[in-house]
Order: structure tokens, then C-alpha cells, then sequence
């Protein structure tokens, strides 16, 4: 046993840190804490997903790729508020609680999606349109930064040892089935609403819907169970989390989240987010048929999620990452390229669907492996803050730099960007410890 083992056990005194917990409330703590994920994500994606019809009224000088480019960016703003968010909620869920963080993390989320809904544009404002716009994503990404290590952590403690990796998948299935919703009701709109109308107030109305639905969630977290792990660890008067401890006590856990998270999420926002886009402006779909393409695919990204988390309570979490990453930097340049040149809409959605069910190895599990390498009383702040700080660096700039590569004219340069980095990711898998059998998360 390692001394940091030893260290974790001793958060809970002996009898505390075995006891049981019913299928029912393990379920009914899946689902909740599920829930929320999914009204995050979905408003997270929304504006992405949006963006195309509401750019000009927040950015109405230059031309249409450059005003695209300027909305994109305030994305990006949104992601690097997202380490702030990941600190402070994973220090907060570390010391208050998962369930606590949990729901106020969704209510950050409602106030964001608020603002932008009813938030006038630059002709009625002026340059505080922007500012506003800016605020809201400030918001949405504290939230999402929060969101993420306080979920992870939550699903992954009330798990079970037996299926965690199955379990704690659900994090990564509700967060593509808020990017569905968010991408099922742009086909909506799209097929009920004329662009004039949907550049006008349309794309208000995603917004609204993603209020509403945080607010619902807020009253269901409100009762959720907390998890066994935190409360042994409260019990046991445990070290309170500090920032420092990650870099003095965890620092090659620490720097292993970050790299192998740069490589997931530069892949994840590349096959799915910026999907829609690419088909639409670099392979000449119509835009009705990239969201087709990309919703379709998203669907089997769903369904591989829990089958690439049960097979790593099976064989582990290693082989599980190091499929993903190693598949995914030798398939990216060729697929993308081909989705780019094919022409045929069968052709890119087997060619996208292949990019998704590959990247799945590593967002099932994702969460479980980052909650397996820290104890309870640091656990929520060591999975949330690299995570944070990768999904910033890499995620939120994905997109800038894939139109950046097209408009210099060098496009298939972004994609040898997204093979390198993952092939850096499976380096760094390559020398992880097994986290399936040598887990800090004790309770079970």
C-alpha cells in the first residue's frame, strides 16, 4: 500500500467508509446529478450552435466569417473562465459538499442563459451589448467549470467499485444528449422558422428553454443524497482542500489530467462542435444536412459512452484511454480530409460516426480515471482545475483556430494540430497507473 493510499483511509474511520448504499439510491443519485449535466451542457452547446444567427446582432461590422470569428471568440472567453469556475466550485465541493456545488452550479447557469435571451443587441445598446454577451458566457463558464469536477466527483463516488466506470459514463451520455437537445431544437427552429425570423428573435427561444430547465434541476438537486465519501471524510475531520496541495502532494496526477484532457478536448469540440460548421463551410452541406450528420452520429457517441465504461471495469481504464488517443491521431487527418472532399452525406456520416465512437473510449471514462487518482478531501479541486485549465487552453480555442487555419487558406494544417496533441495524450496514458485497480475511491 502507498503511503498515499494509507493517507486516504485514514480520511474515514473504520466502519464508516464500507457502508452500503441501495441500488435505488445509487440510481436515483445517477440520475439526479445526470439531469443537471444535461441542462449545462445543453446550454453550453446552444450557443455554439446558434451562433451563426445571432453574430451580427452583437458584432454587426465585417463580413460574415469575421463577425462568425468574433462570436466564437467570446466562446473561447467563456472556456477560460472556466478554471476560475473549476477552483473555486472544486474547493467549495471539497468543503460544503458534491450536492451543494452541484446546485449552485446550475443556478450560475440559468442567471447566464437569462441574460442572453433577453439581452438587446448592439443597435439598441450599443458596445454594452458585447459587454453583456461577455458577462453571460463568464457566467456559463464558471458554471460549466464547476459543473464538471463537482458532477465528475459526485457520479464517481456514488458508483460502486463494481461498475463505476459504467456509472460514471452517465456524466459524458447526458452531456451529448444536452448537445442533442441543443442540436435537435436548431433543427426545429429550422424547419419551422425562416432564417430572417430566426436571425431576428428565433434564436432567443433555446435560451429560454435552457433557463427553464436549470431551474427545474435546481429543485432536484436540492434533494439528492450527499455521497458517503464526503460525509466519512467530514466525520473524520480530513485536511481541507488547499489549491497548493495539487502541485506539492499530486503534482504528476495533476499534470497527467491536463495532458491527456488537452487531447480529449481538442478532439471532443473538433468532432462535434465545430462538426456542424465544417460541413456547413469546408465540405458544402446545407446547413439542415450537417446538423442531420452531426445529430446522427451523436447518437451512436451516445450509445458507445456506457459500453466503453463497461468494458473498462473489465479490462481497465488504460487500454480503454489508449484506444481513443492512439486511434484518434492516426484517423483524424485522413477522415477529416475525407469529410471534407466527399461530397455525399452517407460517406460523411460514417466518417464523422467513426471520429465520435473512437473519441467515446476516452469520454466514458474520463471522469472516473481523474476521480480515481485523488483522495476525498482534494478529489472534486484535483479532478476540476487541470480539467479547467486544459478544456480552456485547448477546448475553448479549437474553433477559433480551425477558422483561423481556413481563412489563412491551410485548413487540413488544423488537423495534423488535433492528431498531435492526442498522440501527446496517448504518451501520457501510456505511463498513467491503472486506476481500476489501484482506485482512492474507497467506498464502495
Amino acid at each position: 500500500m502507498t503511503a498515499t493510499e494509507t493517507g486516504a483511509e485514514a480520511q474515514a474511520p473504520a466502519g464508516l467508509f464500507s457502508k452500503n448504499i441501495t441500488a435505488g439510491q445509487r440510481l436515483r443519485a445517477i440520475l439526479g446529478g445526470s439531469s443537471g449535466n444535461l441542462v449545462e451542457w445543453y446550454d453550453w452547446f446552444v450557443y455554439s450552435a446558434f451562433a451563426v444567427y445571432f453574430a451580427k446582432h452583437f458584432f454587426p461590422k465585417g463580413d460574415e466569417l469575421a463577425q462568425l470569428l468574433q462570436t466564437m471568440a467570446v466562446f473561447a472567453v467563456g472556456f477560460f473562465a472556466r478554471p476560475v469556475g473549476a477552483w473555486l466550485m472544486g474547493l467549495y465541493a471539497d468543503r460544503a459538499g458534491r450536492r451543494t456545488a452541484l446546485t449552485v452550479a446550475v443556478g450560475m447557469m440559468c442567471l447566464g442563459s437569462f441574460i442572453i435571451a433577453v439581452l438587446p443587441g448592439y443597435a439598441t445598446i450599443g458596445v454594452a451589448a458585447p459587454v453583456m454577451l461577455v458577462v453571460a458566457r463568464l457566467l456559463q463558464g464558471l458554471s460549466v467549470g464547476g459543473e464538471y469536477g463537482a458532477s465528475a466527483t459526485y457520479l464517481s463516488e456514488m458508483a460502486g467499485r463494481q461498475r463505476r466506470g459504467f456509472w460514471s459514463s452517465f456524466q459524458f451520455v447526458t452531456m451529448v444528449m444536452g448537445q442533442l437537445l441543443a442540436l435537435g431544437i436548431l433543427a426545429l427552429l429550422q424547419n419551422t422558422l425562416t432564417t430572417p425570423q430566426l436571425e431576428s428573435w428565433g434564436w432567443r427561444i433555446p435560451f429560454f428553454i435552457g433557463a427553464a430547465m436549470a431551474v427545474v434541476v435546481f429543485w432536484i438537486r436540492r434533494r439528492l443524497d450527499e455521497s458517503t465519501s464526503f460525509e466519512n471524510a467530514k466525520a473524520a475531520g480530513a485536511e481541507r482542500a488547499r489549491t497548493m496541495m495539487l502541485f506539492l502532494k499530486y503534482p504528476k496526477e495533476t499534470l497527467a489530467i491536463f495532458g491527456f484532457t488537452a487531447g480529449g478536448s481538442v478532439a471532443f469540440y473538433t468532432y462535434t462542435t465545430y462538426m456542424p460548421k465544417f460541413l456547413a463551410n469546408s465540405a458544402g452541406f446545407a446547413p439542415t444536412t450537417a446538423t442531420a450528420i452531426s445529430a446522427a452520429s451523436l447518437v451512436l457517441y451516445l450509445i458507445s459512452l456506457p459500453i466503453y465504461g463497461w468494458i473498462s471495469d473489465h479490462i481497465g481504464r488504460k487500454p480503454t484511454l489508449g484506444l481513443a488517443f492512439g486511434g484518434g491521431a492516426l484517423v483524424t487527418y485522413p477522415l477529416m480530409t475525407g469529410i471534407m472532399n466527399s461530397g455525399d452525406a452517407v460517406a460523411a456520416f460514417l466518417m464523422v460516426s467513426a471520429l465520435v465512437v473512437i473519441l467515446s473510449g476516452y469520454n466514458s471514462i474520463s471522469a472516473v480515471v481523474k476521480a480515481e487518482l485523488f483522495p476525498t478531501n482534494v478529489r472534486a479541486l484535483g479532478v476540476a482545475l487541470p480539467y479547467g485549465m486544459a478544456t480552456a487552453t485547448f477546448g475553448g480555442t479549437a474553433e477559433m483556430l480551425a477558422l483561423w487555419f481556413k481563412r489563412q487558406g491551410m485548413e487540413t494544417g488544423f488537423f495534423v494540430y488535433v492528431s498531435v496533441v492526442m498522440a501527446i495524450a496517448f504518451l501520457i496514458v501510456f505511463r498513467l497507473r491503472e486506476t481500476r485497480t489501484h482506485s482512492l475511491i474507497l467506498e464502495d
